[in-house]
């Protein structure tokens, strides 16, 4: 299985049976990213340098005006998707496999989860992945300490308080906080 056949698999957001190729080729990927997460955070890098290494870790171009703080980390690397101008502060996670599409100008907040996997319910598929995209409109802020789950899309230019758990879409303009996260108020009040 090819990397792009792989990535056409989970944008499907198709079921991935434990132990299947598909399965098996995620493991492939996780050792390349885990490969250049390790010298995204092993020393001290110029911006233009992990502009470079994030470049390497997704195989798309990355803005000029990116900017990240590490240590970041994710599993997969190769589905995410990252607009002009975003800045991703220290020791967020990224569990990509399903798809994170991050709209231009976003601020993710320190220690930021976004997962995109679930698993089978029963027992017995516990193993099985389950990829659903997180899509964070353009001109978005995740304060610090939250959660994106599965097949969430945050609206442009909202605002997640730090520590939310975000479970469903939340509407552009909005802010929205707690555990789950609920809409508050516009941005605009």
């Amino acid at each position: 299985m090819t990397d792009n056949e792989f990535l056409e698999l989970l944008n499907t957001s198709k079921r991935i049976k434990s132990g299947s190729d598909a399965h098996l080729k995620m493991h492939e990927v996780s050792q390349r990213a885990l490969r250049i997460i390790s010298q995204i955070n092993g020393s001290y890098h110029e911006p233009s340098q992990l502009r470079a290494l994030m470049q390497e870790l997704t195989g798309q171009p990355i803005d000029n005006n990116f900017g990240l703080f590490p240590p970041f980390y994710t599993d997969c690397g190769r589905n995410i998707h990252l607009g002009k101008g975003v800045f991703i502060n220290a020791a967020c996670k990224f569990q990509d496999q399903g798809g994170i599409f991050i709209g231009d100008n976003c601020l993710i907040g320190h220690n930021t989860i976004i997962a995109t996997l679930g698993h089978g319910m029963l027992p017995d598929e516990r193993g099985d992945l389950i990829p659903s995209p997180v899509h964070i409109g353009s001109g978005v802020w995740i304060g610090s300490g939250s959660i994106i789950l599965p097949g969430v899309t945050i609206g442009d230019n909202a605002v997640i308080g730090a520590g939310s758990v975000v479970t469903k879409d939340i509407p552009a303009d909005s802010v929205a906080v707690g555990d789950p996260a609920k809409v508050i108020k516009s941005i605009y009040d």
